[in-house]
């Protein structure tokens, strides 16, 4: 027998995060960017952790559009949003 896992936003959050810790932040954007033909949501969660990628890929721009993207779909910035937005910008 063969199990299909539906994948949801927390599994996508879990794995852009994972894409962050192993400094793959082209991966991460690539399932940011496949969210919306899974039928699922980017929440500031998912944001956080691309922004994150980003940072640990020395991607300031990208991770400048993101936050950019965060405000266009009208998702409120945190701590965590802002940390990481200063880090990026440091690095570039």
């Amino acid at each position: 027998d063969t199990e299909c896992v539906v994948a949801d936003i927390i599994t996508c959050n879990a794995a852009i995060s994972a894409c962050e810790k192993g400094a793959q932040w082209q991966c991460a954007l690539c399932i940011l960017n496949g969210l919306a033909s899974m039928r699922l949501k980017a929440n500031r969660i998912t944001f956080n952790a691309a922004i994150s990628a980003c940072e640990n890929g020395k991607q300031w721009r990208q991770a400048l559009h993101l936050f950019q993207a965060m405000e266009h779909r009208r998702l409120a910035a945190c701590t965590i949003t802002y940390n990481a937005m200063i880090s990026a910008c440091g690095q570039g």
